[in-house]
């Protein structure tokens, strides 16, 4: 199922109340891995009167609803992203806390050698690769 948040909502079903309707557009245009008060920030600037707590609700619904998907990258935050985006890898800075996507078509193809060898057909996969810029100075 493609198109926007919101049009994916509304095939859904959901109910789609105004503030609902401004936290599925942030998400929409976001090009990171926001959490939810970072997505309380941004939908505050839209409508302010959008509460942290309906940001919750909200993004635990479109996760249940499979729209989005939550990353937990070890950092004690739940971070959000649309679960139709084309397919990435995250390399996470441990000391920014910075998520850089990438893809590298040599990864993916030896992923699925390894799965064909263990005899299996490969249907998705996750990968979070966590370091520290190289070569910076520990002290300053």
């Amino acid at each position: 199922m493609r198109g926007t948040i919101t049009e994916r909502c509304e095939a859904k079903g959901l109910r789609m109340t105004g503030q609902r309707r401004v936290i599925a557009q942030v998400l929409e245009v976001s090009d990171d891995h926001p959490d939810a008060e970072e997505l309380h920030a941004r939908a505050s600037h839209r409508d302010p009167g959008i509460s942290l707590a309906t940001v919750y609700r909200t993004v635990r619904l479109l996760e249940e609803e499979g729209i989005l998907e939550k990353l937990e990258f070890g950092d004690g935050r739940a971070r959000y992203e649309d679960a139709e985006r084309a397919h990435h890898d995250h390399l996470i800075d441990l000391e920014t806390g910075d998520v850089i996507e990438f893809v590298d078509p040599e990864i993916e193809a030896l992923q699925e050698r390894i799965a064909r060898k263990l005899g299996y057909e490969l249907r998705g996969h996750r990968m979070e690769l966590y370091g520290v810029p190289i070569g910076k100075d520990k002290n300053g």
